[in-house]
């Protein structure tokens, strides 16, 4: 049977995708580690180990001592703290990359999963239904390592025949996880400032238009993407896929449906020209060809989900 590790399980994806991966393989065949200890909390549902993904030593004998035989690798800087942090998320999101890439040629492991996003696009990219293949030029250290990940993904599946699969994800809204630093977050955020019966400062403009997922569709898409037979997965640097892209006054309109007395204000920082050099819209028509990607959820869909359930989630108080 498969072992699948999961690295970065504590963050907004990996939390929800661990837990279907648990769900679907059984919990003893699935391993969540995060640097994190206290993300422990949250994996009760299948096993747990702390894990440092720049030490190179200890994910090996992980790897061998459990034989791991699917390594899903989310640990990354993400956008915004990349840009205050730039040589510390080049090296971490482009080392440990290139150690789950080699550690999988040497064990032969059967499937590597690795996320890339829109950030690998740039000011120069065609913006509306941003095409599979196009200029990519990214202006952020995130879309840089992103862009060189894909490459080097590639790289191995072509040299190596290492199974390696990747998304470019859009921003991605979930309820289950508190924003992480990423660009598209205020669209995580302001649904629990709206829960919370406060206003919302919004560091995007009104009409920054941007592709968006709903987390299910995120894991639906990860999971589709992975148990397609390997021929049928024809892009081996990542596949774009698409949901839905609204700006931050339709999401707010979207929220006032539910709660009319909600209110926001904007007040656009450096964030917002990482959003303008990215696309406004996705086109995903290969990976719809090549292995059935569909979303479920559009806005109204995700905003009376999302505000059903949050009031009822609780999170945990470490700090993340």
């Amino acid at each position: 049977m498969d072992k699948i590790l999961v690295i970065g399980a504590g963050g907004q994806l990996g939390s929800e995708l661990t837990q279907a991966l648990a769900s679907t393989y059984g919990a003893e065949q699935v391993i969540a580690t995060d640097i994190n200890a206290q993300a422990a909390s949250k994996f009760d549902f299948c096993q747990f180990r702390p894990l440092d993904v720049m030490d190179q030593r200890a994910v090996r004998e992980l790897v061998v001592q459990e034989k791991v035989s699917q390594i899903y690798h989310l640990a990354a800087v993400l956008s915004a703290v990349g840009e205050q942090k730039p040589l510390f998320a080049w090296q971490l999101n482009m080392d440990s990359l290139l150690y789950i890439l080699e550690l999988a040629r040497e064990l032969k492991l059967d499937k590597v999963y690795w996320p890339s996003s829109i950030a690998v696009f740039g000011p120069n990219t065609p913006k509306q239904q941003t095409p599979q293949y196009c200029v990519k030029e990214p202006n952020t250290v995130y879309g840089i390592s992103k862009q060189a990940g894909e490459r080097w993904c590639e790289y191995y599946f072509q040299k190596y025949q290492v199974d390696v699969r990747s998304l470019r994800y859009p921003g991605l809204i979930g309820y289950k996880a508190l924003p992480g630093g990423g660009t598209t977050d205020y669209a995580v955020d302001i649904y629990h400032k709206a829960i919370a019966g406060q206003h919302f400062e919004s560091f995007l403009r009104a009409d920054t238009a941007l592709p968006m997922m709903y987390m299910p569709d995120a894991i639906k898409a990860t999971l589709d993407l992975m148990h397609a037979p390997r021929e049928q997965v024809r892009v081996r640097s990542s596949y774009n896929v698409g949901a839905m892209s609204f700006t931050p006054e339709e999401i707010y309109a979207s929220i006032q449906a539910h709660h009319p007395d909600f209110t926001i204000s904007y007040a656009p920082d450096f964030r917002q020209a990482i959003a303008d050099s990215w696309p406004d819209s996705i086109d995903d028509t290969v990976a719809r060809r090549d292995w059935g990607w569909a979303p479920q959820y559009d806005l109204a869909a995700m905003t009376e989900d999302i505000l059903t359930h949050l009031p009822h989630f609780r999170f945990e108080t470490t700090d993340m």
